[in-house]
């Protein structure tokens, strides 16, 4: 009787130990689920407080603003909208002349720019190639990014006729650099190069004239003749305005290369981010370089085909070209609205 008069009472035992362990049990779970639910905000939120957190905020800003970021098509770089995807499109600005007046430096150094992507040989389209369509023109250009200015260089232009025309076709806005120096240096330069790839032709004195005995030059020989300036440029405002053609004084693109580049930044719109701090004068070769350019441990200089060592020009014949260039000089200074000072 004992045994079963104590079989109550150890059930109710048993209820009460259930009792209570579904009670901790539940008092356990909510008390994880407190934790849980406390800690989340600052899992999430843990990227803005920590050092971690900022540098990969600061690192990902430094790509997404990088000149050469390109995200993949369809993602915003930001939520303004801005188009990070780079395509190839038609040029923004050309330099197009002159040939040896300094268009290659002035290219290189317009290259260290972020906002410029630059086509590095000279594709020659609107005096050559121009049958073959904008659509062969656009291939070749560089890819950039929505704000970045595309440009190449051809010298060629400057002096062919058809070439004003066709440009204007193409686009009314466009902006033309033309790099100018001395039409007597520049033709020294020009025969110099010429002489080193065909070393047998004749003098650059028998070539400078028609009839040097009766000292008439020969304006149609190619060196002399890129020189007239004034009547090229007159093509070029038959359709452009002068406000879209910027003139680089070829001397000072030698003696104070930030400076003109600083001039150039300003006609394209740009950040002056180029400046004195990019360049070392070489004494050996005459003109300036750069002091390591992006990507390089060491300062680049132009090709050894640049800072040729000119012939020597009998002094009469310089004393001939300069009475035969004196008015179209001061043509060409009052066109442009410069003062080159060439004597």
């Amino acid at each position: 009787m004992a045994t079963f008069s104590n079989a109550p009472l150890d059930l109710r035992r048993l209820l009460q130990k259930l009792v209570i362990m579904f009670s901790f049990s539940i008092i356990c779970v909510s008390i994880l689920y407190f934790l849980l639910g406390c800690c989340e905000p600052d899992l999430v939120d843990s990227s803005q407080n920590s050092p971690l957190g900022w540098y990969n905020k600061t690192v990902l800003r430094e790509i997404l603003t990088a000149p050469d970021y390109v995200a993949d098509d369809g993602v915003d770089g930001n939520s303004s909208g801005k188009d990070w995807t780079a395509s190839r499109r038609l040029p923004d600005a050309l330099i197009i002349g002159v040939k040896k007046g300094g268009t290659r430096a002035l290219l290189e150094f317009l290259r260290l720019h972020p906002d410029v992507r630059a086509l590095g040989s000279e594709p020659h389209f609107f005096d050559r190639h121009y049958m073959r369509g904008l659509g062969w023109y656009r291939s070749m250009m560089p890819k950039a990014l929505n704000g970045q200015i595309v440009m190449e260089k051809t010298p060629r232009y400057f002096v062919s006729p058809e070439t004003p025309g066709r440009i204007h076709a193409m686009s009314r806005d466009i902006k033309l650099i033309v790099v100018v120096r001395d039409p007597i240096t520049r033709a020294i330069s020009d025969y110099t190069q010429i002489i080193s790839k065909t070393p047998d032709i004749p003098s650059f004195a028998s070539l400078t004239f028609k009839n040097r005995s009766m000292g008439q030059i020969d304006s149609l020989w190619s060196p002399l003749y890129i020189g007239l300036y004034a009547r090229h440029l007159e093509r070029w405002l038959a359709y452009f305005p002068l406000s879209q053609i910027h003139f680089v004084h070829g001397e000072r693109l030698i003696s104070d290369p930030a400076g003109e580049l600083g001039r150039v930044q300003d006609f394209l719109g740009l950040q002056r981010i180029i400046t004195d701090k990019h360049f070392y004068f070489n004494k050996t070769k005459g003109f300036p370089c750069l002091k390591k350019p992006e990507g390089s441990s060491k300062p680049h200089c132009l090709g050894k085909t640049k800072g040729r060592t000119h012939p020597k020009i009998d002094p009469e014949v310089i004393q001939k070209l300069r009475e035969f260039y004196q008015p179209h000089n001061l043509k060409f200074y009052q066109m442009a609205g410069m003062d080159f000072g060439w004597q």
